[in-house]
Order: C-alpha cells, then sequence, then structure tokens
C-alpha cells in the first residue's frame, strides 16, 4: 500500500541522481527542422519503443516502477540493454505485468555464449536482436568482425530470431578509403543481418540517411529516433534538426519495423519518453 507513491518519488531522486551526475540535456525550444504540412501515413503504436538504455538509472534504481511509467505514457514496446541483474525469465514477468512487449535487445556476441543468448531471448519473447557496437582500426579485422556476425547472425535465424547491427558515426569514416559499413553490409549476408540505423549517429557520420536506407533497400527493419541538436549534442525526438518527417515518409514502404525512441544522455529520462512517445504518436508525414 502506498507503493506508486514511493516509486514516484524513487524515480524522481534516481532523474535527479543523473543530472547531477552531469547527464547532457537537449535544447528546449530548438526547431523542429520538419516542414510541417499534414501526412495521411502515421506510426502504429504496436511499433513504437523506447531503447530502454535511455532510462538506464531509473531502471537501476526502480526497474519495475519504471516499467509501469513507460506503460502509463502509453508505451507497448520497448528495447532492451541487458536485465539489470534479473533472469530472462524474470524480467518478461515485469513485462507481462505493465503489458509491455520486448521488440528487441541490445546483446553482443563476441565471447558470449550464443546458444544461451537465444535462449534468453525466446523467454524474452523478442524476435530481433541486435549488435550493438563494434569498432576496429582496420579493414581486415572489420572483415572477420562481419564474418563472425554473419555466423551469429544465421544461429539466431534458425531460432526463428533476426539479428542485426546498430551503427554509430564511426563505421561511416574511411580506413585506407573504405568504409567499415560497407563491408559490413558487403561482407555479410542481407538474409540473416539486418540493419538497425540509428539516425542520430548516420547524421552525425555525414550520412543521408533516406540514401543509406535505399542502398541497403530491405535490409534496414529497426530505426533508433533519437534527435541532434545544432550544436551536435543530443536531443529529444522532435526538438532537435533531424527531419523525421521526410526520413519515414521517403522510407516507409521499405519493411522498418520498429520506430524506437532513444537518447543517451537525457537529464529527465521520463520526460524524454514522454516527448518522444507523443512526438511519434502525432507525427503525420
Amino acid at each position: 500500500m502506498g507503493e506508486p507513491v514511493s516509486r514516484r518519488s524513487m524515480l524522481r531522486t534516481a532523474a535527479g541522481t543523473a543530472a547531477a551526475l552531469g547527464a547532457t540535456s537537449a535544447l528546449a525550444g530548438t526547431a523542429r527542422a520538419a516542414d510541417r504540412w499534414p501526412g495521411k501515413l502515421r506510426i502504429p503504436r504496436e511499433r513504437i519503443g523506447i531503447q530502454l538504455y535511455t532510462l538506464r538509472a531509473l531502471l537501476q534504481a526502480d526497474l519495475p516502477g519504471t516499467l509501469e511509467a513507460l506503460a502509463d505514457i502509453g508505451y507497448r514496446g520497448v528495447e532492451l540493454a541487458g536485465t539489470h541483474g534479473r533472469s530472462a525469465t524474470e524480467f518478461r514477468t515485469l513485462l507481462d505485468r505493465y503489458h509491455l512487449v520486448a521488440l528487441s535487445s541490445h546483446v553482443g556476441f563476441d565471447g558470449a555464449d550464443v546458444d544461451q543468448l537465444i535462449a534468453d531471448a525466446k523467454t524474452l519473447g523478442h524476435g530481433h536482436a541486435v549488435c550493438a557496437y563494434a569498432n576496429y582500426r582496420t579493414i581486415p579485422e572489420w572483415r572477420d568482425f562481419a564474418a563472425r556476425l554473419d555466423r551469429a547472425a544465421r544461429a539466431f535465424r534458425r531460432a526463428g530470431i533476426r539479428y542485426g547491427y546498430h551503427n554509430h558515426a564511426h563505421e561511416f569514416q574511411a580506413i585506407d578509403g573504405v568504409r567499415p559499413y560497407d563491408v559490413l553490409t558487403r561482407e555479410t549476408s542481407r538474409e540473416f543481418v539486418h540493419l538497425e540505423v540509428d539516425l542520430y549517429w548516420a547524421v552525425t557520420g555525414g550520412v543521408n540517411p533516406v540514401e543509406l536506407f535505399y542502398r541497403n533497400f530491405g535490409r534496414v527493419r529497426q530505426f533508433h529516433v533519437k534527435d541532434r541538436a545544432p550544436n551536435g549534442d543530443f536531443a529529444d525526438p522532435g526538438t532537435g534538426t533531424i527531419d523525421f518527417r521526410r526520413i519515414f515518409r521517403d522510407t516507409w514502404r521499405g519493411g522498418v519495423r520498429h520506430y524506437i525512441v532513444e537518447h543517451d544522455q537525457p537529464a529527465d529520462p521520463l520526460h524524454t519518453a514522454r516527448v518522444g512517445y507523443q512526438y511519434l504518436v502525432d507525427l503525420r508525414f
């Protein structure tokens, strides 16, 4: 009894702690880059999710209360970045309690027990999993990584799960005249390795997301909807400079399944979650 009040209080405390530790806030009042003409298309709510890395401090402080708060905002889906000390079964129980679905999960395969990752994915119920990060100094190392990524993705697919790669900016910077991202897309199977395009990092890397999408048509199944302030900082979705309306309109027929809100350093994670959800729900393009 009195539990909801206690949870809300703990969430506020955790958010304040995160801010005190130096989390970068999005610039308020930044003009939206997208034009404002009304469109006919909208993102179905079941395709809208949030990467739980955005709320990592709150999840560590109060996992059930934070998941409950996301459900209260309106989210139906989440993308995991770890299970915060809980087993896959325990985490799934919490998701079910708050009527949330695990759309996807960031799980690294290098040095991991891939069979266990697959078993956990089945328990959590997500049909997509993603390698969140890789970075190498040479193209041969990227080629070796691509071969390992492809093998892991084939193992996941045999279990009925799609496994892909999530970009940052460095994959678009050439090494000896070759972009690592081109190595990854050329030397992995289009059938087995899908792409989760982080729109903030793609733009930061000097890439046009629509051109990237069509260069890899059919492989892009997930977008990270992360906005960019004029000075290059992270921003809450819809408050920065990335033209999401144009990107979503121009890629609508290409098979994107998940539109995932993310902010790497939010000052107020729940505020970011609310702003991002409402932006995607209201967006017409």
